[in-house]
């Protein structure tokens, strides 16, 4: 991808606009998963009549479609350029609000209906994983290499605002107008990034042989496992906090979770230039230490402000891991596989989100809530130790000198 002419770099504000120009088309995707997450597993269960196994299904089958599809939106976007696939990744997004449409049309025939869904959340689960690994990309492709960590925190900052912004807007709009209204939305959401992506100018795709998937996981596997372990705090605090107030009997876990977001949010917006001055691994390291700390502030709390001391901390310690360890991961490989690369080392963050649900859920049926907070700070600290390691380690070839 093309690197900004010399003497032209651009200002701090200017380039954060250069990167949000890019970087809308990401927030578009993630608000078209957001608008039906909180609708459709009420819609499936009371309106369609199905179990809950058939509700969560329908949400699951989204996340699973993503999973699968990344590495290819990768390597398409190393062949293709990332434009293409942000314009293909888009339709899927459209293709999912008709097939909801069509849902909602079908409604005298729930198997029908409910197959509708279940396609259009398999849809959209190719086109996020198109449309956002194409747009961190594209923003890499305008901006320059330079920059790779703040395109991927600013393309974290709208996926995570999208996603916080579509759950209630989407449960407004079906309220107002029916499932079918709001497939409205979310389809007129996607035409309107659509017909704004279609006149930019796209960056050319780097020419170069690629590399096969093998290679690339052999570059980028162990950024990927310290990038799941530290997940494993985003997991637990996101996913079981509500109950873990509940069994300590304290109300506030809504305002946890905010101070999480906030912190997550506020922190990218307050050290943009971090993993530049300091290193993705040497931002990566202070990242896991702040985030074992704020886990086990949490697991030991016996007051909810030490809880929410404790959230605060992991929100602000888990935010910069993936660009900081992306940063390293991307340039791992040579120009024409970054695509590839950056899927790649995704998955493993979508894998460890996958798993960490159930696996906590045993763990704290089995010794209680607290505990699993505690064992996610371990897992931390074995990505800490894992940081410590890939920075101790001799310094590999040239990219380019190895196939």
């Amino acid at each position: 991808m093309p690197e900004p002419v010399a003497g032209t770099e651009p200002s701090g504000l200017r380039l954060n606009l250069r990167i949000l120009s890019v970087a809308i088309f990401n927030f578009a995707s993630y608000l078209t998963i957001g608008l039906p997450l909180a609708v459709l597993p009420g819609y499936v269960h009371d309106v369609m009549g199905f179990s809950a196994f058939w509700a969560g299904l329908v949400i699951s089958l989204q996340y699973f479609a993503t999973l699968l599809s990344r590495p290819h939106a990768g390597r398409y976007a190393d062949l293709l350029g990332p434009k293409k696939i942000v314009v293909f990744g888009l339709c899927g997004c459209f293709l999912s609000g008709l097939s909801y449409l069509l849902a909602a049309s079908g409604s005298d025939w729930p198997v029908l209906s409910l197959a509708l869904l279940c396609l259009g959340r398999v849809i959209l689960g190719f086109g996020q994983s198109f449309a956002g690994t194409g747009s961190t990309l594209w923003g890499v492709g305008v901006v320059g290499s330079l920059h790779i960590g703040r395109v991927i925190s600013w393309n974290g900052i709208v996926t995570y605002g999208a996603m916080a912004m579509g759950a209630p807007l989407g449960v407004l709009c079906y309220h107002w107008a029916g499932l079918r209204g709001l497939s409205v939305i979310i389809m007129a959401v996607a035409l309107v990034a659509l017909l704004c992506a279609l006149p930019r100018a796209a960056v050319k795709a780097s020419r170069g042989k690629p590399m096969s998937f093998r290679a690339v996981m052999g570059r980028v596997w162990l950024y990927g496992m310290a990038l799941a372990l530290a997940s494993s705090g985003f997991g637990v605090i996101a996913t079981f906090i509500t109950l873990f107030y509940d069994a300590k009997g304290w109300d506030g876990a809504a305002f946890a979770l905010t101070l999480f977001s906030c912190a997550f949010v506020g922190t990218r917006l307050l050290f943009p230039n971090a993993i530049n001055r300091l290193g993705g691994l040497n931002v990566a390291m202070i990242c896991f230490v702040v985030e074992i700390v704020g886990l086990l502030l949490v697991g030991i709390a016996e007051t909810p402000l030490l809880a929410k001391i404790g959230t605060l901390l992991t929100g602000a310690g888990f935010s910069l891991v993936f660009p900081a360890l992306g940063v390293v991961a991307v340039k791992a490989v040579p120009q024409q596989n970054q695509g590839s690369a950056l899927a790649t080392y995704t998955v493993f963050m979508d894998m460890s989100l996958g798993v960490t649900g159930p696996l906590a859920g045993l763990l704290m049926t089995w010794a209680g809530v607290p505990v699993i907070y505690l064992a996610s700070s371990g897992l931390v600290v074995v990505a800490l130790l894992l940081g410590w390691r890939l920075k101790k380690r001799p310094p590999a070839l040239p990219p380019e000198a190895t196939v």
